[in-house]
């Protein structure tokens, strides 16, 4: 079943960009990034490449849960700006050929949310059914909380009625209940309300959550992915291209139900969580075995569905999906101390510091990152190794300011540093060593890599539409995988190790009249007449190769 045809499938080739608003840039020198802010630094995100901007949590929230715990599903956090500001960052995002995608939170509102505030007073309130509740005394549910180290039970008890309300994340987020019509309703408006102010999409916060029916009667919800396929419809409908991007952390084989099986009718794109976190096993290991099986490992998806692939994204990075055993060895390798490990599943850390600062291995993981199948999302200052700040809390340590500048606060914002969102990252990661300004004038600089880096990307469709396959060849240390679609092909490869390798692959069908061609740097490779090649890697080395015909007429 198809349910767009190519022309609206611009997201199997995007680039997309995460970024807080309140951490990105201050221009009214508050110390809070705002629109106003964003809106100045969109040529940056244009110049790097960036087709699709993902706004974190905008709205108006009580700042329990860095802006995840909303207060108003219509509204703008008047801190960052109005809503006349954000239709200027859209208007302007697509006038430089970028699509903007916001976060969509509604498993849960905050607890000062008018809904919940009705709700909690009075049994009777038109509201009370918005959210679920319980009688009697909970059971123990430890296990279930998602943040163990902050919150022990799934319910708490609400003092005015004498009744236990759900929530899975922080007590001051209570759960919507989903099993009610008018919630669902409410869902859908939120979703038209923005679409219809310019947005493309969302990114769908905890999908497995907003569609379980803990607490809820039986039967009072029998189909939930007929809700998740009615708001994919929605979107289609309000924008015919719009895009659901959800955060689905469950094995492969669970993933595929919420993209609706093989016919792709229900979420978009969903996040690799497995394949992101058999790279990190594989690059502890410096074996590609883990990350090759799981790519081999995802089931095949409708035309209509992609992959999200990611090196790091603005939670923690969990390891969750590893055994105890794998994960062990990646906390040894890039997170030994306690303090930069969370919740006992995952790492506080981003990636530039866990790998040391080597720009070798920064610059392979990214150059991997590009070359896998799917479509690449960056967390904000990726693009320049921004480190971390481990002395902020949990999952704050990867959501510092923005590094623009080498001068006062990063360039961040002209505001006395106790007023910033958080403080800026000090150290060998501080703004004297890693900023936009700086690496902006330097061809050698990570930005300018990873510049070329998104270019070839863009002029590679086979990454984002094609057939993947991995290559057998006999250096357990190097991932050698090929792409393919239409005429076009494209020869990955990337040496996790130190030392160099000499690796030999095969591709069928071709011949010596075919070659390979850099895309990375200058040089192509002869093919034999079996269609075999010996390719050498640096240690750390990585090679993007595309198979030229003899008589192709192709730009390489």
């Amino acid at each position: 079943m198809r349910i767009t045809d190519t022309s609206d499938l611009w997201w199997k080739t995007a680039v997309v960009y995460c970024l807080d608003v309140e951490t990105f840039m201050d221009w009214n020198g508050d110390g809070i990034g705002d629109f106003a802010g964003l809106a100045q630094r969109l040529d940056h995100l244009a110049d790097l490449g960036v087709t699709c901007l993902w706004l974190m949590p905008f709205y108006p929230t009580a700042e329990r849960d860095d802006g995840y715990d909303i207060t108003d599903f219509y509204g703008v956090d008047p801190r960052l700006g109005t809503h006349g500001d954000l239709v200027e960052v859209i208007r302007t995002a697509n006038d430089r050929g970028m699509r903007v995608i916001a976060d969509l939170v509604v498993n849960h509102t905050s607890r000062k949310h008018p809904w919940f505030r009705s709700a909690e007073r009075s049994k009777d309130s038109p509201f009370r059914d918005f959210y679920v509740w319980r009688s009697d005394p909970p059971p123990d549910t430890t296990k279930d909380v998602v943040f163990p180290d902050q919150e022990t039970s799934i319910w708490t008890l609400s003092e005015p009625t004498g009744e236990w309300y759900l929530h899975k994340f922080y007590k001051e987020q209570p759960d919507l209940n989903v099993t009610e019509p008018r919630v669902r309703d409410e869902i859908a408006k939120v979703m038209g309300f923005w679409l219809q102010l310019g947005l493309s999409g969302f990114r769908v916060d905890a999908v497995p959550f907003l569609l379980e029916t803990a607490g809820a009667d039986d039967g009072a919800f029998p189909e939930p992915h007929q809700y998740l396929r009615a708001l994919r419809q929605l979107v289609g409908r309000r924008s015919g291209s719009g895009v659901l991007l959800g955060e689905v952390n469950l094995p492969f084989d669970q993933q595929l139900e919420f993209f609706g099986g093989r016919d792709g009718d229900e979420l978009t794109m969903q996040f690799d969580f497995i394949g992101m976190q058999a790279l990190y096993l594989a690059l502890a290991r410096a074996d590609a075995g883990p990350l090759a099986a799981a790519l081999e490992g995802r089931p095949a998806l409708s035309p209509d569905s992609q992959w999200a692939t990611f090196v790091r994204n603005h939670d923690e990075l969990t390891l969750d999906k590893l055994s105890d055993e794998e994960r062990a060895e990646v906390f040894a390798a890039f997170g030994p101390e306690e303090r930069m490990q969370v919740y006992g599943r995952g790492l506080r850390r981003r990636l530039p510091p866990m790998l040391d600062g080597d720009p070798r291995r920064i610059r392979m993981v990214y150059s991997l990152l590009f070359s896998l199948p799917g479509t690449p999302v960056l967390f904000y200052g990726e693009e320049i190794g921004m480190g971390e700040d481990l002395d902020a809390e949990g999952r704050l340590a990867v959501r510092t300011p923005m590094q623009w500048t080498s001068g006062r606060n990063g360039g961040f914002s002209p505001a006395e540093p106790r007023k910033l969102p958080g403080p800026v990252v000090s150290g060998g990661f501080s703004p004297e060593f890693v900023n936009v300004a700086a690496q902006r004038n330097d061809p050698d600089s990570l930005l300018s890599f990873m510049k070329l880096l998104i270019r070839r990307y863009r002029e590679s469709p086979e990454l984002g539409w094609g057939d993947f396959h991995v290559l057998e060849h006999p250096c357990p240390e190097v991932l050698a995988h090929l792409c393919s679609w239409d005429d076009g092909a494209l020869v990955a490869l990337h040496n996790l190790c130190a030392e160099p390798r000499t690796v030999p692959i095969t591709l069928e069908g071709c011949d010596a009249s075919h070659r390979l061609v850099d895309l990375l740097q200058a040089g192509e490779t002869s093919l034999s007449d079996k269609g075999g090649a010996e390719v050498p890697l640096e240690g750390y080395g990585y090679r993007w190769l595309r198979v030229v015909a003899q008589d192709s007429r192709r730009l390489v």
